[in-house]
């Protein structure tokens, strides 16, 4: 697609004044259209989180449908034409929206500004695991920032700076103030995950999932990651008999009884591994890469958080 030409700031200006002189109707009808600030995420999750501090102040567009897979996820022709519209471009990077990326770039590479949030939460890199993955992912950068809140809160202050530095006719004191106000918001959301997280003993906190995505979670709250059964850091990836036999391994040697499978994707691979353990093993649903319509369980970043916590510490104490 070729890219029409970006107004200059000056020139916005300029029409907007004279938009001034033309009937009402008419003119609102300019403006709404083609004048209104816009933003563009790809995840549904950062879709949340950018809502949340720009406000009223720009339209935002989120690409990503709720319960989908960031993995696999497309775009229709419209929406990457809406990628080259945008005054800012927001995606989670590091590989996450693998059939995504070639459009964000081709976004960039037309001038429109992008933030890739991952890079910016200072990212860990995917480790090998007792279940023998994901080693050929080691050492790459796992993009699945988002279940460690602390980072959010980086991200989402650095998302506050993008939208100030890029995008015409915000309010900068507004976008501050709702920055300030969802950064205490995630501070209380650490608090209540750390209190909770305290009721699982030592020798519980041991994780297993249907991919590799809870790394942060860990990292920040004490978790070991036994393994899982697609042993890749990717929906896309499929586990063979003998990642299924190396995970069951891990499992015994842990003595872990609980699989915790996203509730977007299907349970087919986690009740395999239930038939492999002897039907012992208890399959726990959480939110763990998309948020779900409002009032369906996980509809804002921070609603999902308290719904995996809950799921998890329950899951790993046996309540």
């Amino acid at each position: 697609m070729t890219r029409q030409p970006r107004r200059p700031r000056r020139l916005r200006g300029l029409l907007l004044a004279l938009l001034a002189l033309v009937p009402a109707g008419a003119a609102t009808a300019c403006t709404d259209s083609d004048d209104r600030p816009r933003v563009v995420v790809t995840t549904n999750i950062l879709g949340d989180i950018t809502r949340e501090i720009v406000g009223d102040q720009t339209d935002v567009t989120v690409l990503m449908k709720p319960n989908a897979d960031p993995h696999s996820f497309g775009l229709s022709a419209v929406q990457a034409a809406e990628l080259e519209r945008a005054d800012l471009v927001v995606f989670n990077g590091l590989g996450l929206e693998e059939n995504v990326l070639r459009h964000v770039e081709a976004a960039r590479e037309s001038g429109v500004p992008t933030f890739e949030a991952g890079k910016a939460a200072d990212p860990l890199t995917f480790q090998a695991h007792d279940d023998g993955g994901p080693e050929e992912e080691a050492g790459q950068p796992d993009p699945h920032f988002w279940t460690d809140p602390d980072r959010v809160r980086k991200a989402a202050g650095q998302i506050a700076d993008q939208v100030v530095a890029h995008v015409d006719g915000v309010d900068e004191k507004t976008i501050r103030a709702n920055a300030d106000r969802y950064d205490g918001q995630l501070a209380d959301l650490t608090a209540w995950m750390e209190k909770s997280f305290d009721r699982i003993p030592e020798e519980r906190r041991a994780l297993v999932t249907n991919h590799h995505v809870f790394g942060y979670l860990a990292d920040r709250f004490g978790f070991r990651v036994i393994g899982a059964v697609i042993p890749s850091g990717t929906t896309l990836a499929s586990p063979s008999s003998s990642d299924l036999r190396s995970l069951t391994r891990a499992m015994r040697e842990a003595g872990v009884r609980t699989v915790f499978a996203d509730s977007s994707q299907p349970k087919r691979l986690a009740e395999v591994l239930r038939t492999e353990l002897g039907g012992q093993v208890r399959v726990v649903e959480l939110y763990s890469e998309s948020l779900t319509e409002q009032g369906k369980g996980a509809g804002t970043y921070l609603q999902m958080m308290r719904a995996n916590t809950t799921a998890m510490t329950d899951g790993l104490t046996g309540a």
